[in-house]
C-alpha cells in the first residue's frame, strides 16, 4: 500500500518534514562543556608510520565546528612537539625516552585542563600516548582526593612491559604504565601512586592479545569485556558492565579509543587493523552510553593512519564517534 500524502487527506496537517542544513546545529543533549583539543603527532611507539599525521586528519574532518555545534565551547591547544623519528635511536630504551619527555608534557596539559574545569580530547599519534594522556588526568584527580577510571576500547590489551612485549612496540605497553609497572618514566607521570587500579579498568572489544598479556589480566583480576562478550551479549550490556565498572568508587573516567576497535571495513586507516571488529552502530552506541553517563572526564582518539585510510574515512568516522560520546542525538 502506498504512503498516505496530504493531498489523500487534506483535514489532516501533516508536520514538516526535518531537513539537514550546514548551519542548523545537530539535536543535542549534552550539557555545554569545555573541550580541550591537544594533537600528540607521535608515531614512535609503533612499527608502521602514519599515525602522527592522525592530529592534522581529524581536525580537516572538522572536530572543531563539530563540537562547536554540539554547543560545547572549544579550546584548541594546538600540536605538542614530538621528535622526528630519524633523531631518536631505534632500541627500545632510546624510544621509550623520547616517549617519556613527550608524555610528561602531556601529563603536564592534560592535568591543566582538568583543573581549569575542562574536558581534554586527546589527538592521538599512537596510543603509546595514553600513558601521559590518562596519567595528567589522574593526578589532577588524585588532588582532589579521587580515583580515575579507565575505559580502554581496543582490539588490544596494551599491557605488555619492555621485559614481556614481542615486538618491543611502546604503543602495546601504556596500560602497564598507568598501572605503575614497566618503565619508570613512563608509570610515574601521574606522581607517587599509579594512575589507575586494576579494579577501574574496563577493556571494551579486545580480540587480538599476547600469551603475556592473558597472564597479567587474569593475575591482576582487569575486567576484559572481547568481541565475545559483545556478540553474546550485545554491546548495550556490555557497556553498562563496563561503565560501570570505571564508576565505581572513582571520581569519573577516561575513555580511550582506539580506532582499531572497529572492524577494518568501517575503519581502515588504523595502525594494526584487526578483523572482527564491532561494528558502526555498535561503537556509536557505545559513544552514546558513555555520555549518558555524565561521566567521561576526558578522552584520547587514536591510531588514525591517514596513509592507510580512503579519502579520509576513518578520520570522518572518528569524528562522529566523537559527537555521538559528546553528546549529539538523533531525536
Amino acid at each position: 500500500m502506498p504512503y498516505a500524502t496530504a493531498s489523500d487527506h487534506p483535514a489532516i496537517a501533516l508536520p514538516s518534514p526535518r531537513r539537514s542544513s550546514a548551519i542548523e546545529p545537530p539535536l543535542s543533549r549534552a550539557s555545554p562543556c569545555t573541550v580541550h583539543l591537544l594533537g600528540v603527532p607521535l608515531d614512535l611507539g609503533a612499527a608502521r608510520r602514519g599515525v602522527d599525521m592522525g592530529p592534522s586528519a581529524l581536525r580537516l574532518a572538522h572536530l572543531d565546528e563539530t563540537l562547536r555545534r554540539l554547543g560545547h565551547v572549544v579550546q584548541d591547544g594546538g600540536n605538542l612537539a614530538s621528535p622526528d623519528r630519524a633523531t631518536v635511536p631505534a632500541d627500545v630504551a632510546g624510544t621509550i625516552a623520547a616517549i617519556a619527555t613527550v608524555c610528561a608534557e602531556l601529563a603536564d596539559r592534560t592535568a591543566a585542563a582538568v583543573r581549569a574545569d575542562a574536558r581534554p580530547l586527546v589527538l592521538g599519534g599512537d596510543h603509546s600516548i595514553a600513558a601521559g594522556s590518562v596519567a595528567g588526568v589522574a593526578r589532577a584527580l588524585h588532588e582532589r582526593g579521587e580515583s580515575l577510571g579507565l575505559l580502554w576500547l581496543d582490539a588490544h590489551a596494551d599491557i605488555n612491559t619492555p621485559d614481556t612485549s614481542p615486538s618491543g612496540n611502546v604503543h602495546g605497553m601504556p596500560v602497564a604504565h598507568l598501572l605503575g609497572l614497566g618503565d619508570a618514566r613512563l608509570a610515574t607521570l601521574a606522581g607517587d601512586a599509579p594512575a589507575v587500579r586494576a579494579e577501574h579498568i574496563a577493556y571494551v572489544g579486545l580480540r587480538d592479545l599476547d600469551a603475556a598479556e592473558q597472564q597479567r589480566i587474569h593475575a591482576l583480576g582487569i575486567a576484559a569485556f572481547t568481541m565475545r562478550d559483545i556478540d553474546e551479549r550485545g554491546m548495550r550490556a556490555v557497556m553498562q558492565d563496563a561503565i560501570a565498572i570505571a564508576s565505581r568508587g572513582t571520581g569519573g573516567f577516561h575513555v580511550s579509543l582506539d580506532l582499531d576497535l572497529l572492524d577494518p571495513d568501517e575503519a581502515p586507516g588504523v595502525g594494526t587493523p584487526v578483523r572482527g571488529g564491532v561494528t558502526l552502530r555498535e561503537a556509536h552506541l557505545a559513544m552514546e552510553l558513555l555520555h549518558d553517563t555524565g561521566a567521561m572526564r576526558a578522552m584520547d582518539i587514536v591510531e588514525v593512519n591517514p596513509i592507510l585510510d580512503r579519502h579520509n574515512r576513518t578520520a570522518e568516522l572518528a569524528v562522529d564517534l566523537v559527537a555521538s560520546a559528546f553528546g549529539r542525538r538523533i531525536l
